[in-house]
């Protein structure tokens, strides 16, 4: 148990953003966005970053890799994750980003 904690607390620790806030788990993030700024987020071995957003799209790059999110869409798959946006406002732009099990 003690070693889950140290690894856990290593993986947070490895976290690193400028125009962003991560809130992770051991194998998932989700990752806030400030929109008007050049924002990204380094977190479980892998840097996204914000490209754009109008209404409900999103474009964000993720382990190198574009991909356009829709509010309420199926996660899509980018380089071993599955990527989902689970909000857009004014003001910010939330995604979760998350290992792909098996």
């Amino acid at each position: 148990m003690a070693a889950g904690l140290l690894f856990g607390a290593a993986l947070l620790a490895g976290c690193s953003s400028e125009g962003a806030s991560t809130d992770c788990g051991l194998d998932a993030c989700t990752v806030t966005f400030s929109r008007g700024v050049e924002a990204s987020a380094s977190f479980l071995g892998v840097e996204a970053r914000l490209i754009g957003a109008e209404g409900d799209r999103v474009t964000v790059e993720v382990a190198g890799e574009q991909v356009t999110l829709t509010v309420g869409e199926q996660a899509s798959e980018v380089g071993g994750f599955d990527v989902s946006l689970e909000r857009v406002t004014d003001s910010e732009v939330a995604i979760r980003v998350a290992r792909q099990l098996g």
